[in-house]
Order: C-alpha cells, then sequence, then structure tokens
C-alpha cells in the first residue's frame, strides 16, 4: 500500500483533494469574518457535520480501495483534470456569490426579517438565483470526479442536489415571498 500511496498519481489526486478541501473552509471562513466580523463567525461556520465528515471519510476508502486493486482507474487523467477544473469553477461561483452577497450571505437560513435585509439581484444573481448552492454542488461532484471515483461522484451529486433541493425551498417560502415578494 505504501508504494501505491508513494506513485505520482495518488499522490497528486490526493493532495489536490486535500488543499481543496483546505482552501474552501478555510475561504468560507476568511470570507465569513470580512463580512460578518471575528466574533459573530463561530468555527461552525467551516460547514463541517459529522456526515460531512463521514462523506469524505468514504471518498478517501473508496480512492484508496480502487487504487490498490484497480489502479488504472486513476490514471484517467484528462478525467482527473476536468474535476479540478470544475473544483476551480466551483469555488470561484460560490466566492463571488459570497463576495456579491456581502452580510446578506450566511450560513444560517434566515427566517425573520431584520432591517439589513435585502434580495440581492445583481451580478451572478442575475444569472443564478443560488450562486453559493451552485457552486458548492458544482465543487463537492468535481472533488470526485478529481479523483476518479465513480460511486462517490454519483453519491456525492445526489447527496447535494437532495440536500439543495429540500433546502432552498424554504427560505423561498418562508422568507422571500413573504417579505422580499415584491423584489423576488
Amino acid at each position: 500500500m505504501e508504494e501505491i500511496l508513494s506513485s505520482d498519481t495518488a499522490w497528486r489526486q490526493l493532495s489536490q483533494m486535500f488543499l481543496a478541501i483546505f482552501f474552501f473552509h478555510s475561504s468560507e471562513y476568511v470570507l465569513a469574518i470580512i463580512f460578518h466580523g471575528k466574533f459573530n463567525v463561530p468555527l461552525s461556520s467551516l460547514l463541517i457535520s459529522k456526515q460531512y465528515v463521514m462523506a469524505m471519510g468514504c471518498c478517501i476508502l473508496e480512492y484508496l480501495f480502487e487504487i490498490a486493486l484497480f489502479p488504472q482507474l486513476k490514471e484517467h487523467w484528462w478525467i482527473s483534470n476536468i474535476g479540478l477544473i470544475m473544483v476551480v469553477i466551483g469555488e470561484i461561483i460560490r466566492k463571488v456569490a459570497i463576495i456579491t452577497a456581502g452580510r446578506a450571505f450566511t450560513h444560517l437560513i434566515k427566517i425573520y426579517h431584520e432591517d439589513h435585509h435585502e434580495l440581492v439581484t445583481y451580478g451572478i444573481y442575475r444569472l443564478v438565483r443560488h450562486p453559493g448552492y451552485c457552486g458548492f454542488f458544482i465543487w463537492a461532484t468535481a472533488t470526485q470526479i478529481m479523483l476518479c471515483n465513480p460511486f462517490c461522484t454519483l453519491a456525492f451529486m445526489l447527496v447535494t442536489w437532495r440536500f439543495f433541493s429540500t433546502r432552498i425551498p424554504y427560505p423561498t417560502i418562508l422568507f422571500h415571498l413573504n417579505v422580499l415578494s415584491s423584489k423576488y
């Protein structure tokens, strides 16, 4: 196993994965501090739940299992490179969404109107209603494409799609349509 993990393929793909995870969460945290202040941003805003850790653990297990038994599966550089490009695209979409929304972007669903609330309809929000969710969906799926993990690619795609399909209607119905209906 040691010789497999020291291969160029494993080293490149796993280091890209860990760098993608580190950059995603550290940049989310830094942007949250910039827009909301250090004392209003707990470490829990890094969005690392038990389910997330389990999902990442599963993707590493799939990777290790497949590279040990089917190393040729991980040698499709063109697939891995498409995944890497998609990781960057997902990051850009999400970070542009956060920067565009500024203080209006939080990691918590708001159901009560506050004076500073406004519906963001400019920038990337003119093109996509939920660009933060879109960016994360692309990013999460792309991390698995980058690793050439067929099972986790499908699983990450389905789970994040389901998560956002149940999460998006909640604030839309309870908040946007009631409080900001004239702009929505």
